[in-house]
């Protein structure tokens, strides 16, 4: 059996690297509380571009209120100074990408095959930008999530940027309790929290958990 890859310790390798300082990363943001610890972590070492990217969010409104917190929390942060300026790019929001994406696995249990192609939908688009760009990194918040596998967000991240030809910064943000410092500044910041992944299915199974409850 294979040694279970460390990618925390991966990402502290690249970070020691003098030249990296300064350096250009393309961050795919699935929503401003899980950026909120990677953008103070990482803007101490790239200049960021946030790239929202989220056609999974069915609902307009949802999305509206998601893409506007993001657009604070970034405007708070260069407001402080405290690292490399954080930029923002939004992509194209078509919520039938994501349900044409999901026909046959619509009855897919949260953490699975459904949400493995819904990483790769979000992920190809950031890889590809990334690479016209000539981005030195490009990665994903997605792994900060206690729900999110981040095995399977690290593979198909390298395997679409190997075919791109650009790096893909491997993490699982959730380490050195990035988690809990998520939902700290969270807090600090007042940002809005969704109590579910964003799109009709994820919405639908939080809502038969909370009738259990």
């Amino acid at each position: 059996m294979a040694n279970k890859r460390n990618y925390q310790r991966e990402l502290d390798n690249v970070l020691e690297k003098p030249q990296v300082r300064g350096q250009r990363l393309f961050l795919h943001s699935c929503c401003a509380p899980c950026s909120s610890y990677v953008l103070e972590y990482l803007s101490q070492y790239f200049e960021i571009t946030v790239f929202y990217y989220n056609p999974n969010i069915t609902f307009s409104e949802e999305y509206t209120k998601r893409v506007a917190e993001q657009k604070r929390l970034i405007a708070a942060f260069n407001e402080k100074k405290q690292g490399y300026e954080i930029h923002f790019m939004e992509g194209d929001y078509d919520p039938q990408i994501f349900i044409d994406m999901a026909k046959g696995h619509e009855k897919d249990a949260e953490g699975g095959e459904r949400c493995f192609l819904c990483y790769e939908l979000r992920l190809r688009e950031a890889v590809r930008i990334a690479a016209e760009g000539r981005f030195d990194y490009v990665t994903t918040t997605l792994s900060i999530s206690p729900l999110k596998n981040a095995d399977k967000l690290n593979e198909i991240g390298e395997r679409l940027a190997e075919n791109y030809g650009v790096r893909y910064l491997t993490s699982d943000f959730k380490k050195k309790n990035g988690y809990k410092r998520s939902i700290e500044l969270s807090k600090e910041y007042d940002l809005y929290r969704q109590d579910y992944c964003g799109c009709v299915y994820s919405r639908a199974e939080r809502e038969r958990a909370k009738k259990k409850e």
